[in-house]
């Protein structure tokens, strides 16, 4: 399942760079920040000068957050010592009812009907935790599955997660019935707050609002869950009541399916709520993932916000809530774009200009490469090229492989690939960018 893109290659202007840019720049940059490595009121270990950044109107939002028993211990703690620090109004809804750091974690499958707990399978391990607690969790519960393109079809708490969807939307109504605005999140995304309501301030909470990373199973269109998304109150309240005379008939078509933010996508459409396109804004991918340069989509995301991220680890989070308090807080930025994001966190770790076991995610295959400096020499020959990545054996055929880019990003950690960027290009683009005049949000 991956969010729509349409694909093009891209032209990239080359201009010739000072040498002198890459020491300078990480000389004057500023903090070094790395990638390698109901309402609550929460007792929080003093960090000195934190401070809560300008937010007007996020008294008007409750945040949910959605996450598993199989997960919460790792994840969760991490925003509510970090991100939610300045969320006046938030909850976390789960498969199991606990405390996490003081603050109570809801059981937002309570209300599912009992016969389907008691005879749809993806239920066994909730009728496990309601007997036994975390004691009933076992080593086949927390199964480590790459997140493919049908989920992770093997994972219990994957598969029980999508039940949660449409009984948040009622739970979250109870809570903070006066709600203007709805965020959804799960505890591996991380939102740029002061983004979030700079955003928010240009819509009209009144209207039915259906807001997130454009996705699409089959013939239905929604947002991706883990991007975040947003529902303004009467969205909510349309779902609430198109729900509350198909409860059987929604419960059957969530057996039936796979991925429960899918499910709640097909019920605000059915509802009358169509989803608002809202790429680059919300992504469904790390820090080292995103393309900010790219031409390729029906966007670029150079001078757009960055509202959120995903699939990030808990260090990860916590690194980039120390970040922005550098940002929004100490430097005074109303605003974090994709251009700055960029700028102050990926462009320092590339201009090391290689690395070993490591992805950076190149997509364009160079035929008749045998060792990894042919493939940089492929790519430096090729003005356009930004980047390359050579693996040294495919588990399919034994052979080594040369990947080339034209769209410079970070990538992820990878045994056996060793990657490399064209630093002078990258630098002379960033230049040739400059910096944006204003925020681009449409």
């Amino acid at each position: 399942m991956l969010p729509l893109r349409r694909r093009s290659r891209r032209w990239i202007s080359l201009v010739s760079p000072l040498l002198g840019f890459v020491i300078l720049f990480q000389l004057l940059r500023g903090p070094q920040w790395s990638l390698f490595a109901q309402d609550n009121t929460v007792a929080h270990e003093d960090d000195g000068d934190f401070l809560c950044p300008p937010m007007p109107g996020i008294d008007d939002v409750l945040v949910v957050l959605k996450t598993g028993v199989t997960e919460a211990l790792e994840k969760v703690p991490v925003h509510l010592r970090t991100t939610f620090r300045c969320i006046p109004h938030y909850v976390i809804f789960s498969d199991f009812a606990e405390k996490i750091g003081g603050v109570q974690v809801h059981d937002v499958l309570r209300s599912v009907d009992d016969e389907v707990k008691q005879n749809v399978p993806d239920f066994n391990l909730y009728n496990r935790l309601q007997l036994y607690g975390r004691t009933g969790l076992l080593p086949s519960d927390n199964t480590q599955e790459e997140n493919g393109a049908f989920g992770m079809p093997n994972n219990p708490g994957w598969k029980l997660d999508k039940w949660k969807f449409l009984p948040m939307i009622d739970e979250s109504l109870q809570r903070k019935p006066d709600a203007k605005w709805f965020v959804f999140m799960e505890a591996d995304t991380h939102i740029e707050w002061p983004n979030l309501m700079a955003w928010l301030a240009r819509l009209d909470p009144d209207q039915p609002l259906y807001l997130g990373t454009e996705t699409q199973i089959a013939d239905v269109l929604f947002a991706h869950g883990g991007s975040g998304f947003i529902i303004s109150n009467p969205a909510m309240r349309l779902v609430s009541e198109y729900r509350r005379s198909r409860v059987a008939e929604l419960d059957e078509y969530t057996d039936g399916h796979w991925a429960g933010d899918c499910v709640l996508g097909k019920v605000l459409a059915d509802a009358g709520v169509p989803l608002t396109f809202s790429w680059p804004l919300l992504q469904n991918s790390r820090l080292g993932e995103v393309e900010p340069l790219t031409n390729a989509f029906y966007r670029q995301p150079w001078c757009y916000p960055i509202v959120g991220f995903h699939h990030l680890t808990p260090l990860d989070v916590e690194q980039m809530w120390r970040f922005d308090q550098d940002w929004f807080v100490k430097r005074k930025h109303g605003l974090l774009l994709h251009s700055d994001v960029f700028r102050e966190r990926i462009f320092p770790e590339i201009t090391i200009g290689s690395r070993t076991d490591w992805d950076n995610l190149s997509l364009d295959e160079q035929q008749e490469i045998a060792s990894v400096e042919d493939c940089e020499t492929r790519c430096r020959l090729d003005p356009d090229c930004m980047q390359y990545s050579f693996t040294h054996s495919e588990e399919e055929d034994g052979l080594p492989k040369c990947l080339t880019s034209n769209s410079p990003r970070l990538g992820i950690k990878k045994p056996g690939v060793q990657s490399g960027w064209m630093v002078q290009r990258i630098n002379a683009t960033v230049n040739a960018k400059g910096v944006c005049d204003e925020a681009v949000w449409d």
